[in-house]
């Protein structure tokens, strides 16, 4: 028989904490859905932990309640609700319905009120209960059987509020949550308390006298004459505050828990709702649960041990990883399939049979795959090769909506209707309870993998060729995936002494930054917690406070920064800061992914990932060592070659997206600068500002660099001003003299988020696309991000393909040439190989020749050159 359980959620405070959780999102229509989406997100989490047989949510019926009887001013002084999560109440409710779960509310009551009234039925039945909100309010009902569960940072963040959990947080009982309320008050349902009570004095009172009645009843055991005149004064306040904050437990509610039996919701309706509201997420994760759950269509499926005659020229095949990372991945199984029957070979039957080796490393045999990077790299750290790969289904898929959910082949294979595939969950579970399955389960589910990328592969490649992106996938990242395979695979060598004596220096650099604090601070305290920094920046210094949060005073950078012409002691917690990330993010980062047996950083490039195009890289991210710094440049020394004598070559583009503008935009001025060799930036300072070249300052120059790159990414007047520390007013001056003098780039802004509008996506100069819903948002927050994004996103992505296309010719380049020379990292616009010092010299012609001729534009393409005995030297 199954446990009764039942779940009361505080429909209001949850919508409240959603809203505000997340970003504002809207549908196609234009209605926002922040506050129904990270309702639902909350929703799918607990009823899969807490598997509940019965549900309520509880609303506020009105802003009037018995409460103002006592209290006129009751809630009073809270803002309006903001007319975007108003809109959303509608929605809210049809969610619930969907989900068939009982909803309501009863006028002069609070949703508080009702909780209170079934929570008290569930627990005089001995039923398990569960409530959740985002208001600690409700913390008062917690009892043997009543686990309240308070939302925190998001909505999955929780805290969960036992007797225990009370006892050792506040010292107090359940109840006793009303008295400290009481003294305490509570700022944001305007219940006053006892003027300058605060919680740590509320509860040292109710510590010595367990309620607000006994504290009154023992006013001469309390200590401090302040504190006993405060109390004597506002007795009766307090009394009615302690009224106001308790839950009433005896509603006349229409229902009992006996009518809030819940089992499962209404499918159909639903994904209805969420397919209104674009949550194309969880769709894509709940469909594919609820397919699941059918019955496949019946495979022919054969393990074997060695090839077969029926093996054909042209086959899916699917390897299952474990993990992808080279030096950790463990491979469970693979799978061949030309469609009819599925062939399945365990990894130890594959490590012996070596005619099936043969068959992988023929590149006359023709393979489809999804992701052939992650499938080669895995297979070569066994010593077997995979070649003649000529389709990847994750790959394809990537250029085809770069948006979509790329983590499953089951996921993909769906979005071009191929249901046949498990979920890995379904098959491994999850969690603790992962595992790898009996090999007739498992061989079943890599054989679908494997027909799944069979079937589903030409669909996705028949819609690239219908939007002329074939070209892109064929030429390009495909091409490119083996390529970065190598680089993964090669790795590159890292000196961990050089990296052990940074992190030293740092922590003692940062030893007497800290005391330089404690100094200027007047005392010592914890620089990492912002609420102790807060007291000593704003109280103890009494700075002037720009900003504050619901825990108290913020101390973000942008914050310090306003701070700085304050005090002295801010620009030293900025540099504690900066270092301390540097020491804990960086050099120990790295020193934990350094392989012991070959003393290399093997790290991965996500090829499907961003919707730039750009890669990005993983365990660990070498694109984010920060370079501004000089500390965070000296972490490049510890990048070495792997071979005696051996050096590190780097080649930069120079300033590759404001070159890829002056094409995009044929902007006549750029190009001029450009094709002559100027600096651009010294020539925009000249022509905004109006001045001959002997002219500009090393200011003007900065200003002309800041404006240069940031309308590349659609910058604002109000960033700009940011950024230059200048008046909003003068910077919107600035970008219109910036404008007149390169009138082509203005154009090319309002051209490309028109075309954007009617297309609903736009494209590089190798046709990457990248779609753009939220152009036609009436929200207008929304639709400036979007219309920014169109300016900048084929910029960027056009950059993001040269780059990759200069990787190809590159690695051809070195073959033709048959050099020993290694590409081994590329990172942003830099490519970063190892070579023997003799060919030092024909790197320095052919790799800034080969990178420069990647791709025509009407402007020339500039690689730097340099190299060394380590990365940094190489710069």
């Amino acid at each position: 028989m199954t446990k009764e359980k039942l779940l009361l959620l505080d429909g209001n405070s949850l919508a409240y904490r959603a809203f505000f959780a997340l970003p504002l999102l809207t549908n196609d229509q234009g209605i926002h859905t922040n506050a129904v989406y990270g309702f639902t997100t909350m929703l799918q989490k607990i009823l899969g932990e807490e598997q509940p047989t019965r549900i309520l949510v509880a609303f506020d019926a009105g802003k009037t309640t018995f409460r103002h009887n006592t209290f006129k001013e009751y809630k009073g002084g809270r803002q309006k609700t903001p007319p975007e999560l108003s809109e959303q109440f509608p929605y809210l409710r049809t969610l619930l319905d969907a989900y068939n779960m009982k909803r309501y509310e009863l006028d002069m009551y609070e949703a508080d009120d009702i909780i209170g009234t079934l929570s008290r039925q569930a627990d005089e039945q001995g039923i398990e209960t569960i409530i959740i909100s985002g208001d600690k309010d409700l913390t008062q009902l917690a009892s043997e059987n009543t686990t309240v569960y308070i939302t925190r940072k998001g909505m999955t963040d929780i805290e969960q509020y036992t007797p225990a959990h009370i006892e050792e947080k506040y010292g107090l009982t359940p109840l006793q949550i009303i008295d400290m309320k009481g003294l305490m008050g509570d700022s944001s349902d305007n219940i006053p308390g006892v003027p300058g009570v605060g919680e740590k004095t509320a509860i040292k009172l109710l510590t010595q006298h367990p309620t607000v009645e006994e504290v009154y009843a023992h006013l001469d055991d309390v200590k401090g004459a302040k504190l006993k005149e405060k109390l004597i004064a506002n007795e009766q306040q307090a009394l009615m505050s302690k009224e106001l904050a308790t839950i009433n437990r005896h509603v006349p509610l229409a229902l009992s828990i006996d009518d809030l039996a819940w089992t499962a919701p209404n499918t159909e309706a639903l994904f209805e709702l969420w397919r209104e509201l674009s949550f194309k997420s969880l769709i894509e994760k709940s469909e594919l649960a609820v397919t699941d759950t059918a019955e496949k269509t019946a495979i022919s499926l054969a393990i074997i041990e060695h090839m077969t005659d029926e093996f054909a020229d042209t086959m899916a095949v699917h390897v299952e990883l474990e993990n992808e990372h080279y030096h950790s991945c463990e491979i469970l199984g693979m799978s061949f399939t030309a469609g009819e029957t599925s062939y399945y070979m365990s990894f130890e039957a594959l490590q012996q049979a070596e005619d099936i080796k043969a068959y992988l490393a023929d590149e006359t045999k023709t393979k489809y795959v999804y992701d052939v990077k992650a499938q080669k790299a895995a297979l070569s750290r066994f010593g077997i090769e995979l070649n003649g790969v000529v389709a990847d289904m994750l790959l394809a898929a990537y250029i085809d909506e770069p948006a979509q959910n790329l983590e499953d082949v089951a996921a993909v294979a769906k979005r071009y209707g191929y249901n046949e595939v498990q979920l890995a969950e379904q098959v491994y579970g999850k969690g603790a309870k992962r595992a790898i399955p009996e090999q007739d389960v498992l061989a079943e589910h890599v054989a679908r993998k494997a027909l799944a990328v069979w079937h589903a592969l030409p669909t996705i490649e028949q819609a690239l060729r219908e939007k002329e992106q074939f070209d892109l996938y064929s030429t390009l990242e495909l091409p490119l995936a083996f390529i970065l395979c190598d680089m993964e695979c090669a790795g590159v060598v890292v000196n961990e002494q050089r990296l052990i004596e940074m992190g030293e220096e740092l922590a003692s650099k940062l030893t007497a930054i800290e005391q330089k604090i404690y100094a200027l601070a007047g005392t010592d305290f914890n620089i990492n917690s912002p609420k102790q920094l807060g007291v000593i920046l704003f109280e103890k210094l009494a700075l002037p406070v720009i900003k504050k949060t619901k825990t108290g005073y913020s101390t973000a950078a942008d914050v310090l920064e306003k701070l700085q012409p304050e005090h002295a002691i801010i620009d030293y917690i900025l540099e504690f800061r900066q270092l301390g990330k540097l020491k804990s993010t960086y050099i120990d980062g790295l020193l934990k992914v350094v392989h012991e047996g070959d003393h290399k950083i093997h790290t991965r490039y996500q090829q499907a990932l961003t919707a730039t195009g750009r890669l990005s890289s993983i365990d660990p991210n070498l694109q984010n060592i920060p370079v501004r710094l000089e500390e965070g440049r000296k972490i490049r020394q510890a990048f070495v070659p792997s071979r005696e004598g051996w050096k590190l070559f780097s080649a930069d583009y120079s300033q590759i997206e404001l070159r890829v503008l002056a094409d995009m935009a044929d902007e006549a001025n750029l190009i001029e600068a450009f094709n002559h060799d100027l600096d651009i930036h010294t020539k925009t300072a000249m022509d905004v500002f109006g001045v001959a070249q002997e002219e500009v300052t090393s200011n003007m120059r900065r200003q002309a660099k800041a404006v240069n790159f940031g309308i590349v990414y659609g910058i604002s007047d109000y960033g700009l001003s940011q950024n230059l520390g200048i008046t909003r007013k003068e910077a919107a001056e600035f970008i219109e003299r910036y404008f007149e003098s390169y009138p082509g780039v203005q154009g090319y802004m309002q051209t490309i988020v028109e075309q954007a509008k009617k297309d609903g996506y736009v494209t590089t100069l190798l046709n990457r696309r990248r779609y753009l819903p939220d152009l036609t948002s009436r929200n207008f927050n929304v639709r400036s991000f979007a219309e920014r994004t169109a300016m900048n996103t084929p910029i960027q992505g056009t950059a993001a393909d040269i780059i990759k296309k200069a990787m190809i010719d590159m690695a051809a380049a070195l073959r033709e040439k048959n050099l020993q020379a290694t590409m081994l990292l590329q990172v942003h616009d830099e490519l970063i190989f190892e070579a023997p010092p003799e060919e030092l010299a024909i790197l320095e012609e052919l790799v800034p020749a080969v990178m420069e001729a990647a791709v025509a534009l009407k402007v020339p393409l500039k690689a730097d050159a340099a190299s060394g005995n380590t990365w940094y030297d190489a710069k």
